[in-house]
């Protein structure tokens, strides 16, 4: 109810401002009840135009009755254009201008009730350069022209410079000049201001003629239909004088294209709770068209939103106050800046007579240091003298220094070598010794393989020895055999004498290893003695000593007693098992 009576109050103040109240504020009134279908109260409107001095004729007491007795009471169910239509005969006369326009006194009442419905929520009522250009462009639009833009911004530059919008008496004579519809006869305009009026005004989404199936007798007859946000209407014509029907439209209808039948083409339904309509258009895009626009109009009343129209209206509203809100922010803030600049303004100027001041101080001070700095010279420079002196003395303790710490050096940098050369040895000692060990190591698997061997020639001894004591039927087999094992003994005594060549071999790797080992000694020790000499920074790592080697048959073999006596007993064991 808010808007309606936003909407309403616009159209009464072009009345109220046109009329003497003292005279004819009844009659406004009395006006105001009948075409909203608002009960009338003879005894209230007789009190508040009472005539005396106090009665409450004026812009400020007449709205607290209009609110309280007319709008208040106000329920919808009135003709929105005959409210318009008085409200205009109220004010035309007054202000309509006398020169000729190309447009008609029709026309020019519905372009008065749009601008009603574009201008700004306050008064004087005024329509700013974005709606005027949004009203132009529509007519533009609905005429089939082309928009010029250029010449809107030339036109809307002028308009800025003198002031913030136009009067209703102003936009009717801006569109009724012509100036933005040259080239289109008095018809062509006519239209355009209808079509827009019924789109913005009475909510006509969509209208246009279309047939209509019957429910009683199933034939099909032209209708002019008429679409708004919750209704379509049909008619006989155009004209809207003879309604046939209504259509009520919720959030529970649909509309569904249908395909061809009884010679009938581009069919849809529309379907509600109570029944359904069977539409056709004339042509596939009119079908088109009017299944989409009554399908946005059906998701929008699910939405609960308002026509397209006033929603964007809506929008364009709220950006201007969000664009306006942001200037008087940004004028808000350049102001608190103006001021801040000011009061640094002032500022500065209170520095610059601190820094006057202070210069001042600085020159009388400047006279007493210089004054105090030919003082402090001559005590500098017997100071600097002694300070010469002294570093001197300084130079020549650092330069002792320097030579005491090269010669440290030198000395560390040669025992650092005389280490890295230390380890060489040490680490071809330890060469040494291992290879002692692998050749120890090998004569040991050489004793043992030797030992195996005489042990099995042992055997094959006595086993040659019982085949003498054979009978002779056996002698000849028994000869076979032996012919056999002579020929293995052979074989083995081919390995034994290659198992001696090795043992030769390995004996020869071994006195190597021991020269190399003595070397290495031999080193270890005149490195012991060097490290002495430097005194004693370095202790030397020696090898343990160790046991005598054991010489046996075949040559000298690294075995312990105990080892030896190990074999003996073996050897022994194995020589009394072949006998």
């Amino acid at each position: 109810m808010v808007g309606l009576k936003e909407e309403l109050l616009k159209s009464i103040w072009h009345a109220f401002t046109a009329l003497d109240l003292d005279r004819s504020g009844k009659v406004l009134s009395h006006n105001l009840c009948t075409v909203l279908n608002v009960p009338h109260d003879p005894v209230a409107l007789e009190e508040h135009f009472r005539d005396d001095d106090e009665g409450p004729v004026s812009n400020q007491g007449y709205m607290p009755y209009l609110n309280k007795f007319i709008l208040e009471k106000v329920q919808g169910n009135f003709d929105k254009v005959e409210f318009n239509r008085m409200c205009w005969t109220l004010c035309a006369k007054k202000n309509l201008s006398k020169s000729p326009l190309l447009i008609s006194d029709e026309d020019a009442f519905k372009v008065w009730v749009i601008f009603n419905f574009l201008s700004e929520d306050k008064y004087p009522l005024i329509i700013v350069p974005e709606e005027i250009e949004y009203l132009l462009k529509k007519l533009t639009e609905a005429m089939g022209a082309g928009w010029q833009q250029e010449q809107f911004d030339h036109y809307k530059i002028a308009l800025n410079t003198s002031r913030e919008g136009l009067s209703a008496w102003e936009l009717i004579d801006l569109i009724g000049s012509g100036q933005f519809s040259k080239g289109m006869d008095r018809q062509t305009v006519s239209m355009a201001i209808n079509e827009v009026f019924n789109e913005l005004i009475l909510d006509v989404l969509k209208q246009g003629y279309m047939l209509k199936k019957g429910h009683k007798r199933k034939n099909w007859t032209e209708r002019w239909f008429v679409l708004k946000p919750n209704i379509i209407s049909y008619y006989v014509s155009e004209d809207l004088k003879d309604k046939k029907g209504d259509i009520i439209l919720d959030g529970n209808c649909c509309v569904e294209a249908l395909p061809d039948k009884d010679g009938k083409k581009c069919l849809f339904l529309i379907k509600c709770l109570d029944k359904s309509f069977e539409i056709s258009a004339s042509d596939k895009k009119k079908k088109q068209e009017w299944i989409q626009a009554i399908q946005t109009t059906v998701n929008l009343l699910r939405a609960g939103s308002p026509p397209p129209h006033k929603e964007a209206r809506q929008k364009r509203k709220e950006l201007r106050q969000k664009l306006l809100a942001e200037q008087e922010e940004l004028e808000r803030q350049m102001k608190e800046l103006q001021t801040a600049n000011e009061n640094k303004q002032k500022e500065l100027e209170t520095v610059r007579k601190q820094l006057e001041a202070a210069a001042a101080r600085a020159a009388e001070e400047e006279k007493k240091r210089l004054q105090t700095q030919v003082e402090l010279q001559d005590r500098f420079s017997l100071e600097l003298e002694r300070e010469k002196m002294v570093r001197q003395k300084m130079e020549e303790q650092v330069a002792q220094k320097s030579s005491e710490l090269e010669q440290y050096l030198q000395r560390v940098r040669e025992l650092e070598e005389m280490y890295k050369q230390l380890q060489e040895a040490l680490e071809d000692e330890k060469q040494a010794r291992q290879d002692e060990e692998t050749v120890r190591k090998l004569q040991a698997r050489l004793l043992e393989e030797e030992s195996a061997k005489r042990a099995e020639l042992e055997k094959w001894h006595l086993q040659q020895q019982q085949t003498i004591q054979m009978t002779e039927a056996e002698k000849q087999e028994l000869e076979n055999q032996r012919m056999i094992k002579e020929r293995a003994l052979q074989v083995a005594m081919q390995q034994l004498e290659q198992l001696e060549l090795e043992r030769k071999e390995a004996l020869e790797q071994y006195e190597e290893v021991k020269k190399k080992l003595e070397t290495a000694a031999n080193n270890t020790k005149s490195w012991k003695d060097k490290v002495a000499h430097h005194e004693g920074l370095i202790r030397l790592i020696e090898p343990g000593s160790k046991n005598p080697h054991l010489i046996t048959n075949w040559g000298p073999a690294a075995f312990t007693e105990a080892e030896l006596e190990q074999r003996q007993k073996s050897w022994k064991g194995k020589k009394a098992t072949s006998e």
